[in-house]
């Protein structure tokens, strides 16, 4: 190390004596020692200055040195516990030292370690050899404290980090330094004199940062998350892994031996295979995250996370999520890490049935899964089984006969768990055994009792809405029942008026051959009726397009002519946007409802027109008509009829049809002066139809 260096790591670790020793007294001066957090922050910043000056008038290698900042980075570490005791004022964890043991074991070792190197002075191996243990621990110990003080800032809650990211990031980054430092020097196998020189400066530089810290004036609460203490606590498991793997090797060198070396390629060899055969195992993580949640923490949940857990695997599934009722189980089971489970519902005579098996398809469970005494026990009590305590027959509230005997005998049925919901029982989840299978306490069975009654009302409704999409279906087929009746009977009463016809014209050859043809279009129109009650039925979705109206005229026309004398107004080539089976339908309503209407053989009128950009198709009669109130309030209503034995289907379904199509149905009438309706269609565009037909000339002019 040159001179100038030298000088520049002297002074400046004079510099932090001075300005660390300044900013302790000043911040006692100014607040006290007050709370416990701020006087392991003065203990801190005056072990701080005792390195500096340490280092100032012994050298920064030397024994004391060593000593003098071990004990900064106890005091330190301090600190962080003591913002760390800040979480709770009213409940503590019942431990939470045990997170700070292996670190502090660390910082123990390290005198021990560096007093060693001066026994083995004598011996360059073997100093070489303790020293590079010394660095180890130093690297070890700067790894742990740099994720502890991360840890501890990305747990804190929001509104305290403002108070806490200064004095946090003046820590990271002394610690950083001094991983860098002691990495370097195990790399190199030499003192990294240079870095040791400007840690001084480094040191110096950090000092403002803990007066704006300190001038902050703030609480520093931090709330500990649970994932973050489990993962410190494994990188610390991880760490004495490490330190008791070079405490041993070095201690093998020590003793020496011809075979020194093969015992420690062994000994490595061997810690190695025992970490990887358990530290990766499912049954280790589960036992640790038990300890964790015992010691650590005054609860045993983390509620939050538990809660968000839950409504993301019932309320956000993926698109490649498991059914439902799967995610049922999985809700229910990943709160005690259970591999498996199955959901029991009741089915139409309240009987239990498997609705759902996650992870467990060897469970024999017969087809109906309870008995007599299942349903009512598990619906009057709620009680929380645990089926190893109701086998050896402990559980004194279990009442043993609503245990199926499938529950006894399958020995991976760990709890049963009741979801009653308003005092109906909706389902049994049945748990399988989880990887490290312990007792459940209060605060278990209160966790599984808020979830099972949540869970309870989402299989209710669930319930629910799958009966009111059943009802809705029903709903739509009786829509279209009552329509397909509704057309029946105007077939009906077509085939009676044709029958009391035929009486008079049978020996007609031209009546005759019009009944044939008459009857093969009831028959169908009768077919395409039974289709409509399909619900794949497409006959009502016929694409729109333009549509010759008096085609469309004529051919009811056609149909009703046997019947009932028609007398027509049409004008050709008349176009308007629509579908001819719903055209057809609407005419037949309005003509048949025409004919009925009149009493006195006066012939049913039917005329086209256009009206700006609207086809007007007018069915007119000289029958009864109907009054203005009937009209305005009942005529569209169903089942609204002023004939007897009228279904009151027409009309209603006749303006139904024109509306879906885009268009509309008009009335005018007058008691005993009969009847005007109206259907109001779009017209097509000459564009339009000449798309639809490539028809030219005329017959566009006359469309337009």
């Amino acid at each position: 190390m040159t001179g100038s260096l030298a000088d520049i790591g002297f002074w400046s670790h004079g510099a932090v004596g001075f300005l660390y020793a300044v900013l302790a007294i000043w911040l006692f001066q100014q607040y006290g020692l007050g709370n416990r957090q701020r006087m392991m922050l003065i203990a801190a910043l005056a072990t701080t200055a005792v390195w500096g000056m340490t280092i100032f008038m012994v050298g920064p290698v030397t024994f004391p040195a060593l000593l003098a900042e071990t004990a900064r980075n106890l005091v330190w570490l301090g600190f962080l516990y003591a913002l760390h005791r800040s979480v709770e004022t009213l409940e503590q964890p019942r431990t939470i030292t045990m997170m700070y043991g292996a670190l502090v074991l660390v910082l123990l070792l390290q005198p021990l370690i560096d007093f060693a190197i001066l026994y083995a002075s004598e011996n360059s191996g073997s100093a070489a050899a303790v020293e590079q243990s010394s660095q180890l621990l130093r690297m070890i110990f700067a790894i742990g404290a740099v994720v502890l003080v991360h840890n501890l800032y990305t747990g804190a809650a929001p509104e305290a980090r403002w108070g806490v990211s200064l004095p946090m990031a003046a820590l990271a980054a002394m610690w950083m330094y001094d991983l860098n430092l002691y990495t370097i020097a195990y790399l190199s196998e030499t003192r990294a004199l240079e870095l040791i020189a400007t840690r001084g400066p480094g040191m110096a530089l950090l000092a403002p940062v803990f007066v704006l810290a300190s001038r902050r004036n703030s609480n520093w609460r931090l709330k500990l998350s649970r994932s973050v203490t489990f993962r410190s606590v494994s990188l610390i498991a991880i760490g004495g892994y490490l330190v008791g793997m070079v405490m041993l090797t070095t201690a093998l060198q020590l003793v020496g031996g011809a075979n020194v070396r093969l015992a420690q390629i062994t000994l490595v060899f061997c810690m190695s295979i025992i970490a990887l055969m358990y530290l990766p195992s499912g049954k280790f993580r589960a036992w640790l995250k038990v300890v964790i949640a015992k010691n650590f923490f005054q609860h045993r949940y983390d509620y939050r996370s538990e809660w968000m857990r839950f409504a993301d695997t019932i309320g956000f599934p993926t698109v490649d999520a498991a059914p439902f009722h799967e995610r049922v189980i999985k809700s229910l089971a990943d709160i005690f890490e259970s591999p498996a489970g199955l959901l029991l519902t009741r089915d139409e005579e309240d009987r239990l049935v498997v609705q759902a098996r996650w992870n467990w398809p060897t469970a024999n469970v017969p087809t109906f899964a309870g008995n007599s005494h299942t349903v009512p026990f598990f619906e009057g009590s709620g009680h929380i089984l645990l089926m190893d305590a109701v086998r050896a027959g402990t559980d004194e509230r279990c009442d043993p006969r609503a245990v199926p005997q499938w529950l006894y005998d399958e020995g991976r049925a760990w709890a049963v768990v009741p979801l009653v919901h308003f005092g109906r029982l909706t389902g049994i989840a049945v748990l399988a055994r989880p990887p490290i299978a312990r007792d459940l306490d209060w605060e278990d069975l209160d966790m599984v009792r808020v979830v099972g009654r949540q869970l309870a009302s989402y299989l209710a409704e669930a319930s629910s809405q799958q009966a009111l999409t059943e009802n809705r279906q029903f709903e739509q087929f009786n829509r279209r029942f009552a329509f397909v009746m509704h057309d029946i009977k105007n077939l009906v009463s077509q085939l009676s008026i044709l029958a009391r016809n035929a009486e008079k014209h049978a020996s007609n050859p031209e009546f005759q051959a019009d009944m044939v043809e008459t009857l093969k279009s009831s028959v169908d129109k009768m077919n395409d009726l039974l289709k409509r009650l399909s619900q794949h039925s497409q006959t009502r979705n016929a694409q729109i397009e333009p549509l010759d109206i008096e085609k469309a005229v004529l051919s009811v026309v056609h149909g009703k002519r046997l019947i009932y004398p028609i007398e027509t107004e049409l004008v050709p080539d008349m176009y308007a946007k629509a579908d001819a089976a719903r055209i057809e339908t609407i005419l037949n309503h309005l003509v048949q409802n025409a004919i009925e209407a009149t009493s006195d053989g006066s012939p049913v009128r039917i005329s086209v027109s256009r009206q700006g950009n609207e086809i007007a198709i007018r069915v007119s009669d000289n029958g009864s008509g109907m009054t203005e109130a009937f009209v305005a309030n009942q005529l569209f209503k169903p089942f609204e009829s002023t004939k007897e034995g009228g279904f009151g289907i027409g009309a209603y379904e006749a303006r139904a049809l024109a509306q879906s199509i885009g268009g509309n149905l008009r009335v005018d009438s007058r008691v005993g002066r009969g009847t005007r309706m109206t259907v109001l269609l779009p017209a097509a565009t000459p564009d339009d139809i000449t798309e639809h037909t490539g028809q030219t000339g005329n017959a566009l002019d006359r469309a337009a």
